[in-house]
């Protein structure tokens, strides 16, 4: 499953190199090094860490409709970044956007965790996440009822919409380094997730830290998710569906699907920005509708089969 799942994803990579808007030639050095380049790489970067933040959150939780988005981190994440944007500091300072999303998904960690108490449980950092949620959500309607002028609106509702296009090369090298090790601490929790898909109580009879592995699934997911949509907007349901695409070949054991998840989301994510670049040749659209977009299209229906699926 892991050889063909980088088959796939090497071979989509290829091919977003070759794929313009609406067009699909060898495109010059320039083109290829300062767009397309850098977009393929922020798609596998942020893919990665969406697709593995689902599957640690799905395991640790316990809950088949959990996803980053859950706790909230992805809306913090954002306000930071529009907070860079109202106050115009990411015209001034550019490196501010990513800054402001990273600060925005540090808080946004802080009070999920502090909501959810000094031992934290599953049901506990759901109900913290939707608090963490409402207030993001609030906050960010009030930025844009109050944005200072109509292009800051514009540009913050773009941005919003979640895209990787024109996004330079530094900003992904600030942010790498945070999803590298989101990443890296989520993969750390493979067998505390095991035991905490048998209950809570039954992990912390084997031994497992309970409170501290939720605490790691947080931080994880913080400068995994928070980092990347610090950078390329809110992306949506990337996180929910890869683990249900992978649990009819790996099984339900959380642990197994943790190596594969980043693979899965660089390739989910990777074969929609190529075919939303690819959309103007097919649909009526004067350019390339933003990634997040249809990844919120696409997600919505699989949303409801899972639900209708676990009906009884």
């Amino acid at each position: 499953m892991t050889g063909r799942l980088a088959i796939l994803l090497a071979t989509l990579a290829v091919l977003s190199l070759f794929v313009g808007d609406a067009t699909l030639a060898l495109p010059d050095g320039l083109i290829l090094w300062q767009l397309r380049m850098p977009r393929m790489l922020l798609s596998v970067l942020v893919g990665g860490g969406l697709g593995l933040s689902g599957a640690v959150l799905q395991g640790a939780l316990r809950n088949p409709l959990a996803d980053p988005g859950l706790l909230g981190i992805t809306g913090t994440a954002g306000l930071g970044a529009v907070v860079a944007f109202y106050w115009g500091w990411a015209t001034t300072f550019p490196p501010a956007l990513v800054a402001g999303g990273l600060v925005g998904a540090g808080a946004g960690a802080a009070f999920l965790l502090a909501f959810a108490g000094r031992a934290a449980s599953g049901p506990s950092l759901i109900l913290a996440g939707v608090a963490v949620s409402a207030i993001a959500s609030a906050l960010l309607a009030l930025a844009l009822t109050l944005a200072p002028n109509p292009f800051a609106l514009a540009e913050i509702t773009f941005w919003l919409m979640g895209g990787l296009a024109d996004r330079p090369l530094w900003q992904i090298g600030l942010a790498a380094p945070s999803i590298l090790l989101g990443g890296v601490i989520l993969l750390s929790l493979g067998r505390g997730l095991d035991a905490l898909s048998l209950g809570e109580d039954t992990a912390r009879s084997l031994g497992v830290p309970v409170t501290r592995t939720l605490r790691l699934a947080a931080l994880g997911t913080a400068l995994a998710v928070g980092t990347g949509a610090a950078v390329a907007g809110s992306i949506g349901f990337v996180g929910l569906v890869v683990p249900h695409l992978l649990r009819p070949w790996l099984g339900e054991r959380p642990g197994a699907l943790l190596p594969v998840a980043p693979l899965a989301g660089a390739a989910l994510l990777l074969g929609a920005d190529v075919l939303v670049r690819l959309a103007p040749l097919a649909l009526p659209l004067s350019a390339a509708p933003p990634v997040g977009v249809l990844t919120a299209l696409l997600g919505a229906p699989f949303l409801v089969a899972i639900a209708r699926r676990s009906q009884p």
